[in-house]
């Protein structure tokens, strides 16, 4: 069995609605109670409810740079273009302006990602209905030319365009994770995402798990400080961005989440062990964190589970500092998955769970 198929694609789905805040909505109702084989009709299914929402409202425009040979002056006169309108005897004067539009980067990244699923023999008729459907409304709207080299770190959130922030945040992870090259710049559909897209949302589900359910403890991601005196360099020093940190006073936990398809181990002299790299992570962002050695701040490498008879489990007592090694079992129910991100609150924290549990039921 491969590993796409260890995890359950309602759980997928679930680490979506966390991550995405705007799956909660209850227009996608419908889609949280449909059964998923595969990755692609979630995400055909997740598309054409959201993109449906959208045209309701309306597709966003904004204001795009056009030029056009006018027989009226309009934005900014295009003087050498003029100049040729005049040397062939036209009567145009061509100008440059800014108009509304809906054929811009936001609505083309959607056109590109449902054209792409359309032709994934994974995605059920069904879908294939709705997207076409939909296609209607974006016939003004170019294609991305290149959807491999979009520049995501580029698009600009604001007011008028915040309803965009999950379809584009799920067409950025079909694109990136599913997609690979073959010859000549045709794309086909990848059987699932890659482990580095696998990792920002395995991170950000358990950052919005906890930022849900457990405000109190003040989940966040915050860069620890360097412990050196103030008159060092730090040009150099890297910077310790954290995954999760958690306060239940006055105690700290740090969590590092780790999502690896293949496997979680080293092996040195034929013997497995934890990977180095991660546990000197953790223990470097614990004791740069607990500067004056109390003992309260502890860490937790927190690894998806793989297919690995052995299990990444440990506890270790480092100095004063606790650091823990667990695993999170993606292929179980997603009660399953709640009761242990609630158990290491309990665990590593102190913190009492029992109300928050049946609230949560």
């Amino acid at each position: 069995m491969t590993r796409d198929r260890r995890i359950l694609i309602k759980n997928i789905y679930h680490m979506l609605s966390y991550a995405f805040n705007s799956l909660n909505h209850e227009g996608f109702q419908n889609v949280a109670k449909e059964e998923f084989d595969n990755i692609q009709n979630m995400f055909a299914a997740i598309l054409c409810r959201g993109v449906n929402l959208q045209l309701k409202h309306g597709l966003y425009k904004e204001y795009v740079e056009k030029t056009e040979d006018l027989s009226v002056i309009h934005g900014k006169i295009n003087l050498q273009e003029t100049i040729k309108n005049k040397i062939e005897k036209r009567k145009l004067v061509t100008c440059d302006f800014d108009e509304l539009s809906e054929n811009n980067l936001f609505n083309q990244i959607i056109k590109s990602s449902m054209i792409l699923l359309l032709g994934s023999s994974e995605v059920e008729e069904q879908y294939k209905k709705e997207m076409k459907k939909s296609l209607l409304f974006f016939s003004t709207i170019d294609e991305v030319v290149d959807i491999k080299n979009i520049q995501w770190s580029s698009i600009r959130f604001q007011r008028n365009n915040q309803s965009y922030r999950l379809l584009l945040g799920i067409c950025q992870l079909m694109i990136e994770g599913m997609i690979i090259t073959t010859e000549k710049g045709v794309y086909k559909i990848a059987t699932f995402v890659d482990d580095q897209r696998m990792w920002h949302l395995f991170q950000n589900f358990i950052l919005e798990y906890y930022k849900k359910h457990y405000p109190e403890l003040r989940p966040h991601s915050p860069q620890i400080p360097w412990d050196v005196p103030e008159s060092t360099d730090m040009t150099l020093l890297p910077a310790m961005q954290t995954d999760i940190v958690l306060h239940n006073k006055p105690k700290t936990l740090i969590i590092d989440a780790k999502y690896y398809s293949k496997s979680s181990f080293q092996k040195q002299f034929d013997k497995q062990t934890i990977m180095s790299g991660n546990l000197y992570q953790i223990y470097t962002y614990v004791k740069n964190c607990d500067s004056n050695n109390t003992g309260d701040v502890s860490g937790l490498l927190l690894y998806a589970k793989t297919d690995e008879e052995l299990e990444p489990r440990g506890d270790y007592m480092m100095g004063r500092n606790h650091i823990g090694v667990d695993y999170l079992d993606l292929s179980v129910e997603f009660e399953d998955i709640r009761d242990k991100l609630d158990s290491i609150v309990e665990r590593e924290l102190g913190y009492i769970i029992r109300i928050k549990k049946m609230q949560n039921q």
